[in-house]
């Protein structure tokens, strides 16, 4: 029996149900599954979510349930790249969190199925199903299929790299373009997406080897069916996202997080998650784990392969398995089933895609926490895609105040090899909303500067780039910090090994040039980036929206 909906207090609830052709046997007797649906026609991440919905939907029927399909936005963010409007993406995970909170408080669902599969999306709906608390599962759309180009596979990430600078209406360009995204899903390296699709099967809600199920196999549907029928359960036992999302699931996350070189965004939302449920999880936590950790995925950027390539290995379950060492084996899973007895099934099928802990493919690990006096806060490197002779670099800095007049430095060739690029500005209040600097890092390797030139930013990086860029640099220049008085010409250093990012001039002249330093106007006065910009926390504690 729903208590929500019986007696004379729930009248209206039960009549407004009625009107969209509900029965009273539904309304008075069955659990209510609300299931979120991030559809956009526009992005290929989310395009495909539809039939998925409606064969949850038959799970969740077919196991005494009663589905409520509800829309949550959703975007691709590549669809803005090169604009400035792609400040607002990260900003997005909260909007999208806003709106799962209101309609699942007013329509008191008795569990959630959230279905997402790109950057900020992913970690849009799970912060939404936090803030609730129900039982939830998160229902990641899975990975498009790469296609061979020349004897290889080409995916979204090669794209621009392969035609910066080129006629884009060629016929070389043109079959990059048409060949890129061959059907939905999302984009099939180690980019944002699929880090956190990954990261919410290792956090124990999505079910276990489902996450990287490519978007267009049969298989999905067929997971997708398990799931409807799944929550249903799920809402009888009681199992709530709180007896998941514990600390040890938190640090098992990190510790796979840097095993796989996943996207530094990755940092950002796995901090925010945690704050909003009540764990405790610092960069402190990223810092003390990436010295013990190696990187053993060989999934682009780090190797060569696909995320396809990955899932058909083993995937989330077989590259947990070569890390079952380092993890607390005891956290659960949306199945109701241990970790442990979730490894205890997968096989590695091979080893040169999933590395073990004595063979990894960057002994380093897959990110790295820098500090010193240009982040005395923190900052970024995804050090398992920089070049071995850039482990440690230093060099004369070159001062940008937008990552489109950082591209058209390189583009016009005033950038020489050994030159550091600052970039800022760009950070969580600042931008406002933390922007990907993606046009100057691809405009690098373009033009062959990527194992040449660093890059030092209070942006953040999409999940495509690499090589010895270093961001979420706090605290931010915006906020006055160091990277705000960076000036032409001054040496920084970054040391890989050592994990630092220093400034080479004195405490005197940091104090002399902050009493000269002016808070700039901010860049947007009105509307969601606005608000974002006034309540949005540092970079290092998840660049959210939290009092």
């Amino acid at each position: 029996m729903n208590k929500k909906f019986i007696g004379a207090d729930a009248l209206m609830r039960r009549a407004m149900l009625k009107g969209c052709g509900f029965g009273d046997e539904d309304i008075r007797h069955k659990p209510h599954i609300g299931i979120v649906n991030t559809y956009n026609e526009g992005a290929p991440g989310h395009t495909h979510l539809k039939k998925y919905v409606e064969v949850i939907k038959q799970g969740v029927w077919a196991a005494g349930g009663v589905p409520f399909e509800f829309g949550a936005p959703s975007t691709c963010g590549d669809m803005i790249v090169g604009e400035e409007e792609l400040k607002f993406e990260l900003a997005g995970r909260d909007a999208v969190a806003m709106g799962i909170e209101y309609v699942s408080t007013v329509h008191q669902f008795d569990g959630l199925i959230l279905l997402a599969s790109c950057d900020n999306i992913i970690p849009g709906v799970c912060l939404g199903a936090v803030r609730m608390n129900l039982p939830a599962i998160i229902f990641t759309g899975g990975p498009m299929l790469p296609i061979e180009h020349k004897g290889v596979d080409l995916l979204p990430c090669d794209v621009a790299p392969m035609t910066i600078g080129k006629d884009p209406d060629s016929p070389e360009v043109m079959e990059v373009e048409n060949a890129a995204c061959m059907c939905p899903g999302a984009c099939a390296s180690m980019g944002t997406a699929n880090s956190m699709q990954i990261m919410m099967e290792v956090l124990g809600i999505t079910p276990p080897h489902t996450a990287t199920i490519p978007a267009v196999y049969a298989d999905k549907l067929r997971a997708a069916r398990r799931a409807g029928k799944r929550i249903v359960e799920m809402v009888s036992e009681n199992l709530r996202l709180s007896d998941i999302l514990t600390r040890e699931a938190f640090l098992n996350a990190v510790t796979t997080d840097i095993a796989m070189g996943g996207s530094t965004n990755v940092i950002l939302h796995l901090i925010m998650l945690a704050r909003e449920m009540g764990v405790e999880l610092t960069i402190d936590d990223f810092e003390r784990i990436g010295k013990e950790v190696p990187c053993i995925c060989g999934v682009k950027p780090s190797g060569n392969y696909s995320i396809v390539d990955f899932h058909n290995a083993g995937g989330v379950p077989a590259m947990m398995k070569e890390l079952a060492p380092l993890l607390n084996l005891d956290a659960k899973c949306v199945t109701g089933e241990t970790m442990k007895e979730v490894i205890e099934k997968a096989r590695n099928l091979n080893p040169d895609i999933i590395r073990s802990l004595d063979n990894p493919i960057n002994k380093d690990g897959g990110l790295t926490i820098l500090r010193g006096n240009l982040a005395p806060g923190s900052a970024i490197i995804r050090s398992s895609s920089v070049p071995e002779n850039m482990k440690k670099f230093s060099g004369p800095a070159r001062i940008f105040h937008r990552d489109q007049d950082g591209v058209a430095a390189v583009m016009e060739g005033k950038i020489k090899p050994g030159d550091v690029m600052v970039i800022r500005y760009e950070g969580p209040k600042g931008a406002p909303g933390m922007k990907e600097i993606m046009l100057t890092t691809d405009a690098l390797v373009a033009r062959g500067l990527d194992s040449s030139v660093g890059l030092v930013t209070d942006g953040r990086f999409s999940g495509f780039n690499h090589g010895p860029i270093v961001g979420h640099v706090t605290p931010e220049a915006y906020e006055g910090g160091p990277l705000a008085l960076v000036e032409e010409g001054d040496i920084i250093s970054v040391d890989i090994r050592e994990a630092t990012l220093t400034l080479h001039i004195s405490d005197a002249e940091m104090a002399e040039r902050r009493s000269r330093w002016v808070k700039p106007e901010p860049k947007i006065k009105k509307g969601m980036m606005h608000i974002y910009a006034q309540l949005c926390r540092s970079a290092e504690e998840g660049a959210g929206i939290t009092i």
